[in-house]
């Protein structure tokens, strides 16, 4: 059982992963994390992924998301779900064609059209995290909106997934992935601060731990190298 002891601003990862009983009454046991204001900077990360590349949602699972939950008051994270996706115009309708078939076409659609008919980037990571936690992506949307978003209607996704609006939304992550520079040679490919992770520079000032007083914590490792974002 979560008790509020356990809660500090940020709680523990482990409560994420707890029984779906325990997380769901997170938003009343840990007021503090849910409210909390944000940085006057804070710093952006993007995510460009696929929602069954194994290396993407190992990525976001062990990587992103922990950090997100310890750090979401200096963290702006916004999720591009397309990756290595490739589209046609068929009679003014986008069809895609998915790296990891059309399992993972309809995987990247449910996380879209979730995004946007929560219009809450909280709710949304809860439930996609809980989604690519799962042994099928796909399967589990029901019952990770039953646990981290029970409010929304299961319907209103699938008629999104199916129908125009989630077309043109793919369609926009199209875009987005495709207006890269540098192009994204693989996924995850992520962005801090607009730049991307295999720019061969050093990090902004503006993305140091130190502007956001987090004086002595070590760097986040985040794909392949360091990225300047603190856990």
């Amino acid at each position: 059982q979560v008790k509020l002891g356990q809660c500090g601003s940020s709680p523990p990862l482990a409560l994420w992963q707890a029984a779906p009983t325990a997380s769901a009454g997170l938003q009343k046991l840990c007021p503090k994390f849910y409210h909390r204001p944000q940085a006057a900077n804070p710093v952006s990360l993007s995510l460009y992924y696929e929602s069954l590349c194994p290396g993407c949602r190992g990525f976001l699972v062990t990587q992103l998301f922990p950090t997100w939950v310890m750090l979401s008051d200096i963290m702006n994270i916004t999720l591009v779900p397309y990756g290595n996706a490739q589209e046609k115009n068929v009679s003014g309708k986008w069809q895609f064609t998915c790296q990891h078939g059309e399992a993972e076409c309809r995987g990247n659609m449910i996380e879209t059209c979730l995004m946007y008919q929560l219009n809450d980037f909280f709710q949304s990571f809860l439930v996609i995290f809980c989604m690519e936690s799962a042994g099928s992506v796909v399967e589990n949307l029901e019952a990770c909106l039953q646990v981290y978003a029970p409010t929304v209607q299961l319907a209103e996704i699938k008629s999104c997934v199916t129908g125009d609006l989630g077309n043109k939304l793919m369609h926009h992550n199209a875009e987005l992935t495709d207006a890269l520079k540098p192009p994204h040679n693989y996924v995850p490919w992520i962005l801090v601060n607009g730049v991307s992770d295999m720019v061969g520079r050093q990090p902004e000032p503006e993305v140091q731990c130190r502007v956001h007083g987090k004086q002595g914590l070590e760097p986040m490792t985040f794909s392949s190298r360091t990225q300047a974002c603190c856990p």
